[in-house]
């Protein structure tokens, strides 16, 4: 049996994706979920325009996890039992897949493939949702106020784990013709390895890779923009830096803002001179920029200490940053990460010296 996963950052976005996909494939079963107030529960089960089920589920703790967890995966795993056709689960708005896919993964007891994940995503607000500051409460995507993830947050996770972006349009908000066509290419920009489809009939099935998936969503990913054809028409491009040597910790503290200044997304990992054990992530989507011990390196993958070399170290164990966004310049981006590595004199010194007040530590905080 194969399951088509529909996140989104809206209900009128994930409404039109699902509609629209069981009209491209009859026979299927639409699971809707939607997380209400104080801990609500709605289920809804539809054959085509029919309501099969309705229900509604108090949670002890109204958290999206516990949603997916406690009450989606049994009700899949209930009807994998007697259905015939494909089923289509529409998450509660602002879920990410990957928690939903992993869970359906690890907890249904029937034979079932997850083979599509949709992302279900409106191109012309797209740039607009990412530079929002505010939380995914505030902006009225989750009951949850606890939750302190940003729109862009969400998308560009979600960008990063689906395998196929279908674009909606909902009546309700006017066309914007060329915010559409710049969101098309910030979509292909940020999610080059993903099937963009116009509509429900071009979604293309079995394109879902869990593992490649993951390592999309991983903390301190960045890759080298691949060979995927890149519109000239398109304002928004990807430079990527790799730098071999530690960073010095105040001097990269001082220059961070500038990095990400202009960046829609800003993402890798860093090896800071003060703390060379620990693998350091960056991120930055929209207004909001942080870093996060990752703690150790992966084994036979630890940066040799500053000034000496090490005939384990593997070349990918250095400063790796990517940033997208809209008239970046690459030799300045560079200069600027150059200007942060050690000096010879600072190699030569082991990296001795360098201010304990600036040694890297878990942090999250916005630029």
């Amino acid at each position: 049996m194969n399951l088509t996963v529909i996140s989104s950052l809206d209900a009128l976005c994930r409404q039109q994706a699902c509609e629209d996909l069981a009209a491209a494939h009859p026979g299927s079963l639409v699971v809707l979920h939607d997380l209400m107030e104080d801990g609500l529960v709605v289920r809804r089960i539809f054959s085509g325009q029919i309501l099969l089920e309705r229900e509604e589920t108090m949670l002890e703790h109204g958290c999206l996890s516990c949603a997916v967890r406690l009450d989606l995966v049994p009700s899949i795993d209930r009807l994998l039992e007697n259905a015939k056709g494909t089923i289509i689960i529409g998450l509660p708005p602002a879920v990410p897949a990957s928690a939903a896919v992993s869970a359906l993964r690890r907890g249904l007891t029937r034979a079932a493939t997850v083979d599509t994940v949709v992302l279900a995503c409106s191109p012309d607000a797209l740039e607009d949702h990412i530079w929002d500051s505010h939380t995914l409460f505030e902006s009225g995507f989750t009951p949850a106020p606890e939750d302190e993830r940003t729109p862009g947050e969400f998308l560009v996770g979600e960008l990063a784990f689906a395998d196929t972006v279908l674009l909606t349009e909902p009546d309700i908000v006017p066309p914007d013709p060329l915010g559409r066509e710049r969101g098309l290419h910030l979509v292909r920009e940020l999610a080059p390895h993903a099937e963009v489809a116009p509509d429900a009939a071009a979604v293309r099935p079995g394109q879902h890779r869990y593992a490649d998936a993951v390592a999309r969503t991983a903390p301190g990913n960045a890759h080298a923009p691949g060979s995927h054809a890149r519109s000239s028409a398109s304002p928004f491009a990807t430079v990527f830096h790799r730098i071999e040597r530690p960073l010095h910790p105040g001097r990269f503290r001082d220059a961070l803002a500038t990095l990400a200044a202009g960046c829609c997304v800003l993402r890798g990992q860093l090896w800071i001179a003060s703390a060379p054990a620990c693998r350091i992530a960056v991120q930055g989507i929209g207004p909001r920029v942080w870093l996060e011990n990752l703690g150790a390196w992966p084994e036979n993958n630890v940066p040799p200490k500053a000034g000496k070399q090490s005939a384990n170290h593997d070349a990918s164990a250095a400063s790796v940053i990517a940033a997208t966004g809209e008239d970046l310049d690459a030799a300045e981006f560079e200069q600027l990460l150059l200007s942060c590595q050690l000096t010879d004199e600072e190699l030569v010194a082991g990296g001795e010296g360098l201010p304990l007040t600036q040694q890297t530590q878990p942090t999250r905080s916005t630029a």
